[in-house]
């Protein structure tokens, strides 16, 4: 059974996550466990956990910011979306962005954001790309947007 739940520190799968996450094979998940840990959350911002009976079958947040360099007037953004390789073909990424984008509609945010190099992805989930943005890692990467 899939079950999501939109985290702050203190949750009771908080610091499952954290451990799942800085064991993971995407280079970001410890990125996302070291923020986690560190706890800095603005009251809104949010770590989603993604559960298949109770083993953690993928995750992403909502924050204020992701890669985008400073000057740009966008938020909030969807990040560190990952799915583990054996949950990989259901489409879960996409079941687990419509709880997040659910989640921003609530709390009255017209339009949500993602950075991503993927291609042709997120334009599956209706996102709409803005451009080619610069990144906080000296990078390129696309801007995509989708109203809530």
């Amino acid at each position: 059974m899939l079950e999501v739940y939109p985290m702050t520190p203190g949750h009771e799968h908080w610091e499952k996550l954290i451990t799942y996450a800085d064991a993971c094979s995407w280079k970001a998940g410890p990125v996302l466990a070291k923020r986690m840990r560190q706890g800095e959350f603005l009251p809104w911002e949010r770590v989603f956990i993604l559960l298949d009976g109770g083993e953690v079958a993928g995750y992403c947040t909502l924050f204020e910011k992701d890669e985008l360099i400073e000057g740009y007037d966008y938020a909030p953004f969807i990040g560190f979306v990952f799915i583990d390789e054996k949950f990989r073909g259901q489409r879960l990424s996409q079941f687990l962005i419509r709880c997040v984008l659910a989640y921003a509609r609530e709390r009255t945010f017209p339009k949500v954001y993602l950075m991503s190099g993927e291609q042709g992805l997120y334009e599956k989930y209706g996102f709409q790309k803005i451009g080619e943005f610069p990144t906080i890692y000296g990078t390129t990467d696309q801007l995509f947007t989708i109203n809530t």
